[in-house]
């Protein structure tokens, strides 16, 4: 008598699966995670995380966001915990230079009196409440604007009508990202930046100008960096796509046949941008975002005059650290510093990445969302100092482009995420070694800094090759009124030319054309003869 064996395992796995269709929401939850949890005891690690990610993709963004929440809370709740009994901290250093800085503030100092706070005053204004209600009030406005970007992701994807599954499992990319729950809940700014970020873009996508040119400009003042994106923004803005009368269209994520950027289209797109700069969205987005900047600036610059001006802004733009990073530059840095530095030295060193950055603009700035994730990936990886928290920048728009990659997670997904961890764990050996033992690393780290940055560059080409590259809104084509249709009137009076403006449409001549059948299938002499000269393309 024969008997079919079946792994224990895999039937709790296949009991995790039918729960997801015939049990409500907590009954069907608490069984999928017991499942889990037992198939890891067997040892199938594989399965396990299958049916994790199976049974969370199952529930709506509504549960999805609660479940999140809810995770971070008790990292929140545990981090207190590990700060209060363990010599290593979970709380972020940052944060407890936010919370002093605040603590000033409170009493009406100056929060440039605590050293290394090098932000804007508003992010310390957001942190008051750490020295009234509870230190880890910031923890949790972090983590809530974590969990809003979330959000903001499911809510971009679906006004491009990407598939709920599709949106669940982008979501969760970001939501469920070791890199990203920890960054909020140890007390790093970031996540308000990255929901800024998404809210401008949503801005944009709905055809609301004036309301993503005031955010941008508070979020350029409050972090530096953003200020890349203004030119794919500016380049976005194009009268084909944003009439001064109506609201742009966006482009379906079903209609995207993943068509390639033409080559060219770069130089054209210059060529274009500086012919047509001055139209209306483009003067009110750098007229809005610059007052809204410099108003904020100038605001703390009366308040804290020049120790504002140059902590916040400027300190940014001339920073050599010489401790260690992934930069490349760290060494050079390091071997050279409290030496002079050449103004030539410092615009040779930016070279490379304004170099890389104008490129990416100009290929892809039609499809926005890809071309500033692309732009911080490159940025970041030539940048002059790089540490971990600069990794959540392209995080936050990573599940954007998601839906648009022909890469599979098997195998050149999983490849290229090896090859990230794998570089990065490659230099954190190294940096071990320098910081705790104090041994003469600085070579060897410096070539592991190489090779994290071939391992960002290959990863990127990988992206952009496997793209499926589509502008985010739909061109709108008019005729041109110089070139107008000619129409002709024959009989017994003399021909005459008559200018038709460009509002003529596809329909109205079918109109006239189906009007003319009629005549002559009634026998009815025509008098008239269309010839059209230019004939009007249309969208």
């Amino acid at each position: 008598m024969y008997s079919l064996y079946v792994p224990r395992s895999t039937v709790f796995f296949v009991i995790s699966v039918v729960t997801d269709f015939v049990l409500p929401f907590q009954l069907h939850t608490i069984l999928s995670m017991f499942s889990i949890v037992i198939a890891v005891s067997w040892g199938t690690r594989q399965i396990a995380i299958e049916a994790f990610i199976s049974s969370m993709a199952s529930l709506d963004i509504r549960s999805l966001l609660v479940f999140s929440a809810i995770f971070r809370v008790i990292l929140i709740v545990y981090g207190e915990w590990q700060d209060a009994h363990m010599e290593v901290r979970y709380t972020d250093v940052d944060y407890l230079v936010f919370s002093d800085a605040a603590a000033l503030m409170a009493v009406g100092d100056s929060p440039y009196k605590r050293t290394t706070y090098r932000y804007s005053p508003l992010l310390a204004f957001l942190l008051i409440p750490n020295s009234y209600i509870h230190r880890s009030w910031g923890k949790f406005l972090f983590s809530a604007s974590d969990i809003l970007v979330g959000y903001f992701i499911y809510y971009i994807l679906k006004l491009r009508k990407v598939p709920e599954n599709m949106c669940n499992y982008s979501v969760m990319v970001w939501l469920f990202n070791p890199f990203t729950f920890t960054i909020g809940t140890r007390g790093n700014c970031e996540p308000i930046v990255c929901a800024l970020i998404l809210w401008i873009v949503i801005c944009l996508l709905k055809g609301n100008v004036l309301q993503s040119a005031f955010w941008y400009g508070l979020v350029v003042h409050f972090r530096i960096y953003p200020i890349i994106y203004s030119i794919p923004i500016i380049l976005v803005l194009d009268p084909n796509f944003f009439p001064s009368d109506q609201k742009p269209v966006l482009r379906n994520w079903s209609a995207v046949k993943g068509e390639r950027p033409k080559d060219g289209s770069g130089w054209h797109n210059l060529h274009y941008l500086f012919k047509s700069i001055f139209t209306w969205n483009r003067l009110i987005f750098g007229l809005v975002s610059g007052l809204v900047f410099l108003f904020c600036t100038g605001l703390f610059y009366c308040l804290y005059e020049w120790e504002f001006l140059h902590e916040a802004l400027l300190y940014h733009l001339t920073r050599t650290d010489p401790r260690h990073n992934f930069s490349i530059y760290f060494y050079h840095i390091y071997l050279h510093y409290g030496h002079d530095t050449s103004v030539v030295e410092k615009l040779i060193s930016f070279l490379p990445q304004f170099l890389v950055q104008l490129v990416l603009i100009f290929c892809f700035a039609q499809d926005l969302p890809f071309c500033i994730f692309v732009q911080t990936v490159a940025f970041v990886a030539f940048n002059k100092v790089i540490t971990a928290q600069y990794f959540v920048w392209f995080f936050c728009l990573l599940p954007l482009i998601l839906p648009w990659t022909k890469m599979k997670l098997r195998w050149d997904g999983l490849s290229c995420i090896l090859l990230w961890i794998g570089a990065q764990t490659h230099w954190l050996m190294w940096g071990y070694l320098l910081e705790f033992k104090g041994k003469n690393v600085f070579l060897q780290l410096w070539a592991a800094s190489l090779l994290f940055l071939a391992a960002n560059i290959y990863i990127l080409v990988m992206i952009i090759r496997n793209h499926k590259y589509a502008s985010v809104f739909k061109a709108l084509e008019y005729a041109n009124t110089k070139k107008a249709a000619k129409l002709e009137i024959v009989g017994n009076r003399s021909v005459a030319e008559y200018i038709i403006s460009s509002s003529i449409t596809k329909i109205h001549i079918l109109r006239v054309k189906k009007l003319i059948g009629s005549m002559e299938k009634a026998c009815i002499p025509n008098p008239f003869r269309l010839q059209f000269h230019t004939a009007p393309t249309f969208s």
